[in-house]
Order: structure tokens, then C-alpha cells, then sequence
């Protein structure tokens, strides 16, 4: 039987905003498969996906290692190292059309035998949305973040951004504890859990769902990508291939 649905595969999902953002935009055309999460007990490198059945792959290995935050917890990512080879090797295992691999700006830069691929810097705050009943605030929050797009046969992204047309601008939500010092005496107080989901496009109750203490809701909801440029990755992939 030949699916009805192109499939996609979403490694390191988390909560998966990104692969959230692929559903809402292609809920007619391609279907999400979620690989294994620490989070859930499941483990990267017993992982090997079948050839030939996926069309592309999606994912954002920990970042915590890379980031500029690093400076603030010294030891922060030393438990998993670096897991961008271990994207790249599911990648060249799953031998998809296209992949997409999103990280902070400092990562290792990603490179899989036979792709050709486009790297793109983006803030959520060139994202040229407005709520739509799904979110809230998302494009003002400030987040900096590298995107890396392998194709088999050279494509490129076209992506719809702009910059900012007001001086709003939001704190950059942060895993774990809380805020930096900075940010709370930016913001009067506290960042909290609701307000984090606002600025990741998410409805404000949207951690109430998730099973975690508080602290990990911090770490889950800011550990993703904004669902607003999360959507607009999605519709450039479609923009791509539309006629294939």
C-alpha cells in the first residue's frame, strides 16, 4: 500500500514545538513521526531508522553544550556531549530528500555525505506574524538561532521575514530556573511558565498539560523552537516542494 501522507521523522522532539509547527501547516499533506527523547527515557544512539520511508527529517540536538549560555553552568550538556554527528548519522540512515537541524549559532555545524546544505541564521522576531488564535505574542520574543537545510538535489529555503515593525520586544525564554538577573530587572519580576508559552506561540495553558515539575516545564518549553518561525520553516519546505 502506498501512504496517503509523506512522512516525517522529528529526533531530539522534546515536546516537539518544531514538529508542532510541521502538523499545524501540513495536517493535509505529511505526518509526524517522533524518534527518541532523554526526556522519555529513550536514547539516540540505539536508534536506526529504516532507509527510503521517510521524506524528510527535523530536529534540534541539545544545545546546552554550544550556547553562549554555557558561561552561566560551566558543566551544562558535559552529560550528553555533542549530539549533532548522532543527527547527522539518523539522517544518512534514514536517507530522507530533505532535512532540517535547528541550534544555537555556536553549534557544530552539520554535514551529511550526499546533501547540499543552506545555512540560515533567524530571529523569531523577523517573523512576520500576528496571533491567529493559536499563540499569543511569540514573533516578540528576541531569539537568535541557526538553521541548517540539507537537500539531495541543492534546494534552497525561501523564508517571508521582516524586520520588527514596533520597539516591543520580549525577554529570550530560557531553559531551566528562571530568568537571568538581567531579565528580571528588564521585565519588574519573574518570566513565568504561562508567560514563557505566550512567548513561544504557544496558548497560555499549554504547560498545564505537560507531566513535569516546574522546573523541567522551564526546561522543555525553552528548549524549543517558537512555533511561529517554526510555521513559516514549514511553510518554506512546502514552498519548495509543492509540485514534487
Amino acid at each position: 500500500m502506498v501512504p496517503t501522507k509523506r512522512l516525517i521523522l522529528s529526533i531530539f522532539p522534546g515536546i516537539d514545538i518544531l514538529g508542532l509547527a510541521f502538523e499545524i501547516e501540513g495536517l493535509d499533506e505529511w505526518c509526524l513521526v517522533r524518534g527518541p527523547d532523554p526526556i522519555y527515557g529513550g536514547l539516540i544512539h540505539n536508534f536506526h531508522p529504516p532507509e527510503g520511508v521517510f521524506w524528510g527529517v527535523i530536529g534540534g540536538p541539545p544545545c546546552q553544550i554550544h550556547s553562549g549560555m554555557k558561561k552561566l553552568n560551566p558543566r551544562a550538556g558535559e552529560g550528553d556531549g555533542d549530539l549533532i554527528p548522532e543527527f547527522c548519522r539518523v539522517v544518512g540512515e534514514a536517507n530522507p530528500l530533505w532535512w532540517l537541524m535547528e541550534n544555537v549559532p555556536q553549534a557544530t555545524i552539520p554535514a551529511v555525505p550526499g546533501y547540499r546544505v543552506q545555512h540560515l541564521r533567524l530571529n523569531n522576531r523577523q517573523m512576520a506574524w500576528s496571533p491567529d488564535g493559536y499563540g499569543g505574542v511569540g514573533p516578540e520574543q528576541t531569539r537568535d538561532r541557526a538553521f541548517h537545510f540539507g537537500t539531495l538535489g541543492g534546494e534552497t529555503l525561501s523564508l517571508h521575514v521582516a524586520p520588527r515593525a514596533n520597539d516591543r520586544k520580549a525577554p529570550t525564554v530560557l531553559a531551566g530556573h528562571g530568568p537571568t538577573k538581567w531579565q528580571r530587572a528588564k521585565t519588574g519580576g519573574n518570566v513565568t511558565v504561562p508567560m514563557m508559552c505566550l512567548l513561544q506561540g504557544l496558548p497560555e495553558d499549554f504547560a498545564e498539560r505537560l507531566p513535569f515539575t516546574e522546573h523541567d516545564k522551564r526546561k522543555v518549553i525553552g528548549n524549543g523552537v517558537p512555533l511561529y518561525l517554526g510555521r513559516e520553516l514549514a511553510r518554506a519546505v512546502r514552498r519548495v516542494y509543492s509540485d514534487r
